[in-house]
């Protein structure tokens, strides 16, 4: 055997180690991501904090008091009253809710509120991605001409809707009071502008495809519109549920008043103040609720909107 013959066999490569778990990143405080000279102090932080409290207390006091006085026997709450919680007893909320029309006020609210948040929904998303995606003559020009709509004041047309809903037959009616409210420019705008920013190269590959336009809008646009929709829903709604003057001159009957409509007319009729208060806790459950499902989308809807801005 010869040196040449020799052959050194190359050592075993060593096993790969096992890779080492990713730190955990660890929560970033402000001393983190502030520089130092712009650190508040600690007595800025104690001001910062004293302040954010009194404008919680400020904030949730009149719940509280309304909360409260609803709460007291009739003939006990006289303003400005006792706000302590001593006393306290249900019998407002049962009277208010064994009143005759209160449950039909309470059902016309909901039908108001929620149809109107379909129908404006429905216009404002179909709306929007025609003015976004669609292209025809006099598209900018309608749509502005459209938008201007936010420049007049809500007084000015309701005396005029008012005058052709009552030559159609619509006072007194479900569909009076609702129709006129499903034209919201408001919502277009805010449809038109998150839809726009989608990009094209998905909608053309959607048409090659062999995808109709209603399913281009029911299969990619309106999936993607859900936070959107979502945030705008929970304005409407709480747009309509607290409307006030519309309602009460389209609702000329006791039957077709609505909630917000139906409490102040009590005032009127000499109703225990704390059955009034307890009509207007009544009142706000709904619209929290609507709130804490739709908090989610909410949150989401306006976080994207300033990203986007």
């Amino acid at each position: 055997m010869t040196m040449a013959n020799l052959t050194v066999e190359p050592p075993p490569a060593a096993a790969p180690e096992a890779a080492a778990p990713a730190p955990v990143p660890r929560r970033l405080r402000e001393r983190d991501t502030v520089p130092s000279a712009l650190r508040p102090t600690r007595a800025g932080r104690l001001l910062r904090g004293v302040l954010l409290t009194a404008a919680s207390l400020v904030t949730v006091f009149p719940f509280y008091a309304m909360l409260v006085l609803s709460l007291k026997p009739g003939a006990a709450v006289s303003l400005p009253g006792s706000l302590l919680p001593w006393n306290l007893s249900g019998s407002s909320y049962s009277a208010v809710l064994d009143a005759q029309d209160v449950p039909r006020w309470l059902l016309n609210t909901l039908v108001y509120s929620l149809v109107s948040v379909v129908g404006v929904l429905v216009l404002a998303s179909l709306a929007g991605y025609a003015f976004a995606k669609k292209r025809f003559r006099g598209r900018e020009a309608m749509f502005w001409s459209f938008l201007s709509m936010v420049m007049v004041p809500y007084h000015v047309t309701m005396i005029p809707t008012f005058i052709m809903m009552a030559k159609i037959g619509g006072v007194d009616t479900y569909w009076g009071l609702i129709i006129p409210t499903l034209a919201n420019a408001q919502a277009v705008f805010l449809m038109r502008q998150f839809i726009k920013d989608l990009p094209d190269e998905m909608f053309e590959a959607a048409r090659l495809d062999g995808c109709s336009e209603l399913r281009i809008f029911t299969s990619i646009v309106l999936p993607l519109l859900k936070p959107i929709l979502a945030t705008l829903g929970t304005f409407v709604f709480l747009w309509h549920w607290n409307d006030f003057l519309w309602p009460l001159i389209m609702g000329q009957s006791s039957d077709m008043r609505t909630l917000t409509v139906g409490i102040a007319s009590l005032q009127q009729q000499q109703v225990p103040l704390s059955q009034v208060l307890a009509g207007s806790v009544i009142a706000f459950v709904p619209i929290f609720a609507a709130y804490m499902v739709g908090q989610q989308y909410f949150t989401e809807g306006v976080t994207g909107s300033a990203v986007k801005g």
